[in-house]
């Protein structure tokens, strides 16, 4: 499955949490750029579309979720953190790789 990430400049632990759930991010974008705001790219192809909500004006999350609206991908919003994403992951639906490490010997 294939994530297109908006907001954020630099991503931290977002992509190994991604990964736990067999997520990959395809293309990421910081929403700062004024191109990015105006018109989404990009996202026809993707599996799913990731919005953080404290890197971006309502307009362009607006924007974003009209685009994923129109491709029929599915999207979230959330703040940038692990845990704020996993609840928004948890709540769509999304289950984590039972063959991570971290998650092998810890039950659900």
């Amino acid at each position: 499955m294939q994530a297109y990430v908006v907001g954020a400049d630099t991503l931290g632990n977002i992509p190994q949490l991604l990964a736990e759930y067999g997520i990959r991010i395809g293309h990421h974008v910081t929403g700062r750029n004024p191109s990015h705001q105006r018109t989404p790219s990009g996202i026809k192809g993707m599996d799913l579309v990731i919005l953080f909500t404290d890197f971006l004006g309502h307009n362009v999350m607006r924007n974003y979720r009209d685009a994923a609206q129109k491709q029929n991908v599915r999207f979230v919003a959330c703040r940038r953190s692990t845990c704020a994403l996993a609840l928004s992951l948890d709540k769509l639906g999304a289950s984590r790789c039972a063959e991570c490490p971290r998650h092998r010997s810890a039950p659900h």
